[in-house]
């Protein structure tokens, strides 16, 4: 089973979980026009404004993706005593989200991001807000409030902008309150210090943010001991970092979930990148659903990682939905079964690229299966994580090697090839060599068997100009389909 078929099994699975998030409630207002002159009192550019549009952002947007899974939602969090705070209110109820736990401090404004576009072009973001961190009455109403809203949850998402909603009291409430519960914590983080989420389950910086927190670069072979560092720092069980087009990386603390080390890095599936705005906090909304759902983190960051690639397509905050996620999902699996046809064998291969996997290809005949066969075969498919295996067509055959050959029909020889677990897709083709297959597939790796070392491996100079390599695979001693016939027609000759 593909990874896009396997990850829609659990999608379609899937249940709804409660999720409790707290945090920096904002509004995100995108202003949106078309620049056609110079100011005359200043040399900046006209925005001739278009349409404006309120939007929920910060913790709101995290809330905001989870309700468009449908899962079942609270937030908790502080809004001013003004038309905003309101209308945020408004928006949560339209969403059906559970806003008991949404505070008014009349002290401070909501807080509001105003984006000024052009077309798809951000020009200026003005930020209204007063970032005082929580204390007085509503600090004590929020602390009061935590651990039944904690407790009545699945999953609990920390969702800090470094608005001042979540000082180290209610982090540290919040962690508590969950770890006491056995409910997974996670964090998309603020600052450079981490250990202000110290017992969190996770974090989800990305990656100017991780190297923020520990004072230097990281680089893709560094990712590992970053990791760690940021594990051992913050106390947490796994730590999740956002590469944008690197993809996802994620690993585990060696003591959680049983004592062994969950590594992995997803590769980034975006087919077009608009505006990257909200994309972290889709990311730990889908991580929290998935953990809340009792998804390992593997499948999770996948999911996370699909849901991620929709939302950058898009201009501003948006969510995903699981139709939107399903259809995702569909597009980037291969085609059912093994046995595919020259028509459809790009979609497949493409959706092997999407996923990262490492393409091996061969080709042969296959008429009569023999040990030879199978030897090769699975020699074949250890240099790397997807076979494609080139069949010779009939008519190619007969050209090759008489009237009498093949003596079983491509179809039989299809369908025997796709039984075999080594053999990942088989797929015809009617020339007598394998090139023009070789350069529609650009394989990471070519295997031929040894006897072709002199012959010259077709396909190899494609395959190497284009960063793979070509491996000969061992022959077994006297195992040749040509030697079985020749056996079987003696045979038939002394039978009286």
């Amino acid at each position: 089973m593909s990874d896009s078929s396997a990850l829609e099994e659990r999608l379609a699975a899937l249940g709804r979980p409660r999720l409790l998030i707290v945090g920096d409630m904002i509004m995100d207002r995108y202003v949106i026009g078309d620049v056609g002159r110079i100011s005359p009192e200043a040399p900046i550019p006209v925005l001739a404004a278009r349409t404006s549009e309120l939007r929920l952002g910060g913790a709101g947007n995290v809330a905001a993706n989870l309700r468009s899974m449908d899962a079942r939602v609270a937030v908790m969090g502080v809004v001013g005593d003004d038309g905003l705070g309101r209308a945020m209110r408004e928006r949560f109820e339209e969403e059906e989200i559970d806003a008991e736990g949404l505070l008014i401090d009349p002290t401070r404004p909501t807080i509001e991001k105003t984006r000024m576009l052009s077309g798809v072009q951000q020009m200026l973001r003005v930020d209204w807000e007063d970032t005082r961190p929580l204390d007085g009455e509503v600090l004590e109403r929020i602390l009061e409030r935590l651990p039944s809203a904690v407790a009545g949850a699945d999953a609990v998402v920390l969702s800090d902008y470094g608005k001042g909603t979540l000082p180290e009291a209610v982090l540290a409430a919040t962690i508590a309150a969950a770890r006491g519960c056995g409910v997974p914590v996670l964090v998309d983080p603020k600052g450079d210090d981490y250990s202000r989420y110290h017992g969190a389950t996770l974090i989800t910086p990305n990656r100017k943010e991780a190297e923020r927190a520990l004072g230097r670069s990281i680089s893709l072979d560094a990712l590992a001991a970053a990791g760690d560092e940021l594990i051992e720092i913050a106390g947490l069980d796994l730590v999740v970092i956002t590469l944008g087009p690197d993809g996802i990386y994620y690993r585990s603390c060696p003591d959680a979930g049983g004592g062994e080390r969950v590594e992995g890095r997803a590769p980034a599936v975006a087919r077009a990148v608009y505006d990257v705005t909200g994309a972290g906090d889709t990311v730990v909304a889908h991580l929290a659903l998935y953990l809340a759902d009792r998804i390992g983190i593997e499948d999770a960051v996948r999911l996370a990682n699909h849901a991620a690639g929709i939302v950058v397509a898009k201009l501003g905050t948006h969510s995903v939905t699981r139709a939107e996620l399903h259809a995702r999902l569909a597009e980037h699996a291969p085609p059912e079964g093994k046995v595919l046809s020259p028509e459809n064998l790009g979609q497949a291969v493409e959706a092997w690229r999407r996923e990262g996997l490492r393409i091996v290809f061969t080709n042969g005949c296959f008429d009569v299966l023999h040990v030879g066969h199978i030897e090769y075969l699975r020699f074949a498919r250890a240099r790397g994580d997807v076979l494609l295996v080139g069949v010779n067509s009939d008519e190619s055959i007969t050209r090759l090697k008489g009237p009498l050959r093949p003596v079983n029909p491509l179809d039989d020889r299809l369908k025997v090839l796709a039984a075999l677990e080594m053999v990942d897709a088989v797929v015809p083709f009617e020339e007598e060599t394998p090139r023009l297959l070789i350069e529609a597939v650009t394989p990471d790796v070519l295997v031929k068997g040894a006897d072709w070392a002199d012959k010259g491996v077709v396909g190899r100079e494609w395959v190497e100009s284009h960063g793979g390599r070509v491996v000969l695979a061992p022959l077994v001693p006297g195992r040749s389909t040509t030697a079985i016939l020749e056996r079987a027609r003696g045979e038939e000759a002394e039978r009286p």
